[in-house]
């Protein structure tokens, strides 16, 4: 085989089309709060661009989850979109992303703390419009498509919890909105380029929580996987560029990803718990198209490199992954393998 052909055969590094999104390779960047915006505007800064720019290599990078308005905001210190400044600012990082050869994505997100039950329709009309509004502003800001976040116990997921909706009308958990309102919303503001992928997490209960004790108030059952089904079979008929599909706590699990596997016929993006060996394994049973990383990339902004050559991975200092600044951000050095003796 010839170089390019011996890379080729390595699943994660294959090429990918994603709706109208073409990737080098199919190692992705999982969204990751990391709580550097530490300005009054909540804006992006050089030290965005330099973390982002840095793991460029990625076949995708998923930014950390961007707040699509005031009302979404939650936790201090993590950037938004909905703002002229903070577009302006995020041109910055996806320009330097792109002019290194990446391609980068916005996670919209909203983590107002309302419950689903206590929303009227004006307010749930309020939180698709942000999204929407967002969505046009992350394609103005230079970004190559948006990801939808609708993952933990968040407003877009918990509409779809029994536990935490008890409504009747026509955002009851079975029905799947406002997360389908949301996404044709978010479509029409990419013109349905299939530029839009949605973040699932089914399997997500209060174990996932960070020093979480006591009962658990959301575990998923099977009733609720299948009401997740349902949803899922209604985002493949919509113009998405993939789903993103997180798996249950602490993974990897085949098994997990391939019940949607068999739902969605679009690119699949699997989440949780991977590997470079037990990624690539999925990739090439066709259960996935693609797997993102976390932590990973964390302390590695080489990782596809390291995991084309078999490399170590270091670990990251969880005390510095909240704290602001450079130290554990944009400080981690590349591999350097070990020179002849």
């Amino acid at each position: 085989m010839t170089a390019p052909d011996v890379l080729l055969d390595q699943p994660l590094l294959r090429p990918l089309a994603l709706g109208a999104l073409r990737l080098p390779n199919r190692v992705v960047m999982a969204p990751l709060t990391r709580a550097r915006a530490t300005n009054p505007g909540l804006l992006p800064t050089e030290l965005h661009a330099a973390y982002y720019a840095q793991r460029a290599s990625a076949g995708l990078i998923v930014s950390e989850g961007v707040w699509v308005g005031e009302d979404a905001i939650a936790f201090p210190h993590v950037p938004g979109l909905f703002t002229d400044g903070q577009t302006a600012a995020w041109r910055r990082v996806t320009g330097l992303v792109r002019a290194l050869g990446g391609r980068i994505a916005a996670q919209l997100w909203h983590a107002g703390s309302a419950a689903p039950g206590e929303m009227s329709g004006t307010d749930i009309a309020a939180l698709v419009g942000a999204y929407a509004s967002a969505a046009a502003r992350a394609r103005d800001a230079g970004f190559d498509g948006v990801e939808i976040a609708a993952g933990g116990v968040y407003p877009l997921a918990r509409f779809l919890n029994a536990r935490l909706n008890s409504r009747t009308d026509a955002y009851a958990p079975g029905g799947g909105r406002p997360l389908l309102d949301v996404a044709d919303a978010v479509c029409e503001a990419w013109d349905g380029e299939r530029r839009v992928g949605v973040r699932l997490s089914p399997y997500w209960s209060w174990r996932d929580q960070p020093h979480a004790e006591g009962p658990c108030p959301w575990i998923p059952d099977e009733a609720h996987l299948a009401r997740v089904d349902g949803v899922v079979e209604a985002l493949a008929r919509r113009p998405l560029a993939y789903l993103h599909l997180r798996g249950p706590a602490p993974g990897p699990d085949e098994a997990a990803v391939a019940r949607y596997r068999r739902l969605y016929d679009g690119p699949l993006i699997a989440n949780h718990g991977f590997d470079g060996a037990s990624g690539a394994a999925l990739i090439a049973t066709g259960t996935a198209d693609a797997v993102s990383y976390a932590r990973h990339f964390i302390a590695n902004p080489d990782l596809v490199s390291r995991l084309a050559l078999d490399a170590p991975l270091a670990s990251s200092d969880r005390a510095t992954h909240y704290t602001g600044g450079a130290r554990g951000y944009v400080d981690h050095p590349l591999w350097t393998p070990a020179g002849p003796n």
